[in-house]
């Protein structure tokens, strides 16, 4: 198993970007001329991390190295510090994290690395506020990914709390404290609370609007904790995706918003993806 420890100058974050990517395994029985020589291209999982997380969780928090050997594919794991995957204007020079690992990440890998870009071979997975950039990039680029797993994480009804984040937005930022802050910030990227809620953040108003248009959006899995303290909003989520007819597969089991949950989801999420249980590469 190989792994490469990217280390590059990005044009929309505005400084150097780490990010490692897991590459598939050469058999035993294989000479390096024909593994290296054959020219294939294989499928793609963009893994993303959590809040105070970076590029390395995946790797030092799991085993996606094995799992990644043994479904011969491509593991992506970029870092985006607590951006929320989104755009940041007025932070320093700019950054943009949607743009970083769209329009930058994706085709570097695609052009640089044995990795297919097809639809049906790209697949993208991450746990809480990587699970919000899942589901962002999953229903605002939904022509680049064939499926998606949300783990720990869920659309939100935010025009419902549209009067709150009114209330919220309006107030100075030395009146805002505790977990406020982290929404106040995030909504002040923009001049207005509209302008908030019409943006990718709202992945709940676009998932309507798209299965209302009948749009051809990845498969979509959602697994969580049953001790995680978003538990409750998970099947608040479940029961609307169940009326407007959005199909999902489901996964829960216990434990709470920690990493023996995401090793155990992310096994599930290979199963969902459709890589199948026979073992590609060495597992030791």
């Amino acid at each position: 198993m190989a792994l490469f420890h990217l280390d590059f100058e990005s044009q929309f974050t505005g400084h150097n970007e780490d990010v490692y990517i897991v590459m598939p395994d050469k058999k035993r029985s294989e000479t390096p001329a024909e593994f290296y020589g054959k020219g294939k291209k294989y499928p793609v999982l963009w893994l993303l991390h959590g809040t105070y997380g970076g590029y390395s969780d995946w790797i030092r928090k799991s085993n996606i190295e094995t799992y990644a050997c043994e479904h011969d594919c491509i593991v992506v794991m970029p870092g985006v510090g607590n951006s929320e995957y989104n755009s940041w204007p007025a932070f320093t020079l700019g950054y943009d994290g949607c743009r970083y690992v769209i329009d930058e990440l994706m085709p570097l890998v695609y052009n640089w690395l044995p990795a297919s870009d097809k639809r049906e071979d790209n697949f993208i997975a991450g746990l809480s506020m990587g699970g919000r950039g899942t589901m962002q990039f999953a229903v605002t680029f939904p022509e680049k990914f064939a499926a998606a797993a949300v783990l720990s994480s869920m659309p939100r009804n935010y025009d419902a709390q549209k009067e709150e984040f009114e209330a919220l937005f309006a107030k100075k930022p030395s009146e805002v404290t505790g977990r406020d802050v982290r929404q106040y910030n995030t909504m002040h990227r923009f001049d207005s609370v509209d302008e908030y809620l019409a943006s990718m953040s709202n992945t709940w108003r676009t998932v309507d609007r798209l299965v209302k248009e009948g749009a051809d959006l990845p498969r979509f899995m959602f697994a969580i904790g049953t001790e995680d303290g978003s538990y409750g909003d998970m099947q608040k989520w479940l029961k609307h995706a169940d009326e407007i007819g959005l199909p999902y597969e489901y996964h829960e089991g216990p434990g709470r918003h920690e990493w023996r949950v995401w090793e155990r989801d992310i096994q599930i999420a290979f199963k969902f993806f459709g890589f199948g249980e026979e073992e590609q590469g060495n597992i030791f």
